[in-house]
């Protein structure tokens, strides 16, 4: 059961046993509807106006996808982060994806590094970001203690990051289900493997050994949706080395095609690209920073760019996938939706 079930669930228990079962309902959607708006009066009495909400079925699972944030407030990750959570009261987020580079610049030193309040815990406090986060490592946090991504799970209750690589299901509309595969792409790029002194534990890292894990998992995988979540992109437009993007392929792109995966979901470049390369079955999604954004250009197979900070809230059902780029303004800059 969802969240959304199980709180309408809570929810209809606790009328029946306090007003009487002879009491003449409202329809299930009044009833949501006005929970929801008695939410945002006591939680934000004087909410934030002029933010575009999506039109998005009832029973889809929606989630966020962010990456890049650790500015420690500053830039736009404050007012991103307060949209976030108030783009939450109207849409039933169920979980965030955190693609990597949650601390900039040089990592965090341990569980108890004063940068989890600072880039994480202080600023993305609203009651409605208070949800699974399922994080990965960037490049940046491969500057500090990596193992300290992980253990962070043992400290909050929100923060999920059981492995370096791991994957996750979910319910996604009334019979489907959706997997997303989480990988560490550090370790797969030769200039952070090249660089001890810089990136430490890349080198440490097996290559063949999360190759052959993320083959095993798409494999057996009986999801109707799939999706890959890394940190570095295998294709976008940027000024970061070519190499990144060719290691990136050399290792992942075959596995992508060969086991129908839907979406390589990344961030690393700062900005919203949305690519789909000649002959590719799969899609590429860039997502923008939600703190301090990039420019940006197209290059082939570009369906959308924006140099726009911000973030990405994906919605998935039995039969469709979508997704919105949201603006650090509040504005869908950009939706698509994918059928099958």
């Amino acid at each position: 059961m969802n969240r959304r079930k199980y709180i309408q669930a809570l929810s209809a228990l606790f009328a029946t046993a306090t007003l009487g079962s002879c009491t003449a309902p409202s329809s299930e959607k009044e009833e949501r509807q006005a929970a929801r708006a008695d939410k945002a009066n006591a939680l934000n009495p004087n909410p934030a106006t002029g933010f575009e909400v999506p039109q998005i079925p009832e029973d889809n699972l929606n989630f966020y996808l962010v990456s890049d944030l650790g500015r420690n407030g500053y830039y736009e990750q404050k007012p991103i982060a307060e949209l976030m959570g108030n783009l939450a009261e109207k849409v039933d987020i169920e979980f965030v994806v955190a693609a990597g580079d949650t601390h900039h610049f040089n990592g965090i030193a341990s569980t108890q590094d004063p940068l989890w309040m600072t880039n994480y815990e202080l600023i993305y406090s609203h009651p409605d970001l208070m949800i699974d986060w399922f994080a990965i490592n960037g490049n940046h946090e491969y500057r500090g203690n990596t193992q300290a991504v992980q253990d962070y799970s043992k400290v909050s209750r929100r923060w999920i990051a059981p492995a370096r690589y791991y994957s996750k299901q979910f319910e996604a509309g009334e019979k489907e289900t959706l997997e997303i595969f989480f990988i560490d792409t550090t370790p797969l790029i030769e200039r952070y493997r090249e660089k001890p002194e810089k990136y430490a534990d890349a080198s440490k890292q097996s290559i063949e050994e999360q190759m052959r894990w993320l083959e095993k998992a798409l494999a057996s995988s009986k999801a109707k949706w799939k999706l890959v979540v890394g940190h570095h992109p295998l294709y976008a437009y940027t000024d970061k080395s070519e190499s990144e993007r060719t290691d990136m392929r050399s290792h992942v792109e075959a596995l992508l095609e060969k086991y129908g995966v839907d979406m390589y979901l990344c961030g690393h470049i700062h900005n919203f690209q949305h690519i789909l390369p000649a002959g590719s079955k799969v899609e590429y999604l860039v997502n923008s920073s939600g703190s301090l954004s990039r420019k940006v250009q197209e290059i082939e197979g570009t369906r959308f760019c924006s140099s726009d900070a911000g973030f990405t809230l994906f919605s998935v059902n039995d039969s469709e996938l979508a997704f919105y780029l949201m603006n650090s303004k509040g504005k869908i800059i950009y939706q698509y939706k994918k059928s099958k």
